[in-house]
């Protein structure tokens, strides 16, 4: 059974984005960004591929669905792009939206607890991904097996926290960890 993994960058204080949603104040190194575009090419936007240097065409490595929130949908769609991760199966989990104008691009307004489950279900040598945010990472907390968190060096002091919801302290494994020349680093957890 294939894993719902949430690969997200956080604050050193926990959160995924400022009160607004701002994400621009995380400090981006040339060494981490070509580390990103190999191990997780899927998680580069369609339409943001050719500007960093890659292939649109790039192969999947981990993914080949992703799972996100309105939150997280909001910003294509404001500049126009309704279908931002082309290369794979999107899924929008929201009650305000309303409707979806790309067919690529499947609206939730039902439980995200079920859909996820019958995608972890499916035959795939390729996982999950949770994109966020906060508000439906809570809601799918008991359905995630790993995280992958990008922390970066700098604490927030208030936003949009990684988990939204009630206190359900639950232990995590580090298994590996990379760290980069901006001070940030990646760790992989996995559900102990």
């Amino acid at each position: 059974m294939r894993k719902l993994v949430y690969y997200v960058a956080l604050t050193i204080d926990g959160y995924i984005a400022g009160p607004s949603g701002e994400v621009d104040f995380y400090p981006v190194a040339d060494d981490m960004m070509a580390w990103m575009n190999e191990r997780y090419p899927e998680t580069v936007p369609t339409h943001v591929r050719k500007m960093v240097g890659m292939p649109v065409d790039t192969p999947n490595v981990s993914f080949d669905t992703m799972v996100m929130g309105r939150g997280t949908y909001d910003p294509a769609l404001e500049h126009g792009i309704t279908n931002p991760y082309g290369h794979m199966r999107q899924y929008v989990v929201s009650t305000t939206l309303g409707e979806i104008a790309d067919p690529a691009v499947e609206l939730v307004t039902g439980d995200p607890v079920e859909l996820v489950r019958e995608l972890k279900a499916e035959e795939s040598d390729k996982d999950v991904w949770l994109a966020g945010g906060g508000k439906l990472a809570g809601s799918l907390f008991a359905e995630v097996d790993e995280l992958v968190i990008k922390s970066y060096p700098v604490v927030g002091g208030a936003g949009l926290p990684a988990f939204a919801g009630g206190f359900t302290p639950t232990a995590f494994t580090p298994t590996a960890r990379q760290e980069f020349s901006n001070g940030a680093q990646v760790t992989w957890f996995s559900r102990a």
